[in-house]
């Protein structure tokens, strides 16, 4: 694969989508470098491929963006691949919510829920990855929240401090990676 973005919209070579990706060469290079980065790293340290896609699936699902879930669905074995659905399915709630320090955004406050991992979800994730949903879960839906307690939890459930950046990190460009397949899919259906 030479591009994910490309791949996930179904932009062909030389096609006026591609040339219009041409144009913003540097975005288009560091966006693949990013994934290169997260998801076929030299080196994999504490967080396994599987953890990633999974946790990129559950981003994904989240999001509602179907061509980026199923890439990153189809890289996990079928037991794994239902139970993130299944997650995903319970998970799945509208946001930004969260609350702001007392000052002039703290109008801007909005409750919402937090979300747990199931009993069944725990039992077919594991404990690791059932900490680092709830954690995409909160970062997805209560960026403004995210505090010491959440992550303890990754720590307590054995993220080493490298693998909460790398989950976040996770979290951050499937946020971006997603908002670009949905714009770009939305301009190739104009073209």
């Amino acid at each position: 694969m030479s591009d994910v973005i490309d791949t996930l919209v179904g932009i062909a070579p030389g096609s006026k989508l591609a040339a219009i990706r041409a144009q913003r060469s540097e975005a288009r290079k560091h966006a693949q470098a990013s994934y290169t980065s997260l998801f076929e790293p030299r080196e994999v340290g504490g967080v396994a491929a599987y953890e990633r896609h999974a946790i990129a699936a559950f981003v994904a699902g989240l999001h509602g963006e179907p061509k980026t879930d199923a890439f990153y669905a189809a890289k996990l074995p079928s037991g794994l691949r239902a139970a993130v659905a299944a997650e995903v399915a319970a998970a799945k709630t509208k946001g930004p919510y969260g609350h702001f320090p007392k000052g002039p955004l703290s109008t801007e406050d909005a409750p919402g829920p937090t979300w747990k991992v199931s009993e069944a979800g725990r039992k077919a994730l594991d404990a690791r990855l059932a900490a680092a949903f709830e954690h995409t879960h909160m970062l997805v839906f209560h960026p403004r929240d995210a505090a010491s307690p959440a992550l303890q939890a990754l720590l307590d459930a054995g993220w080493s401090t490298t693998d909460i950046v790398t989950i976040s990190q996770l979290v951050s460009f499937l946020s971006y990676q997603i908002r670009v397949v949905s714009g770009l899919s939305t301009l190739a259906s104009t073209l």
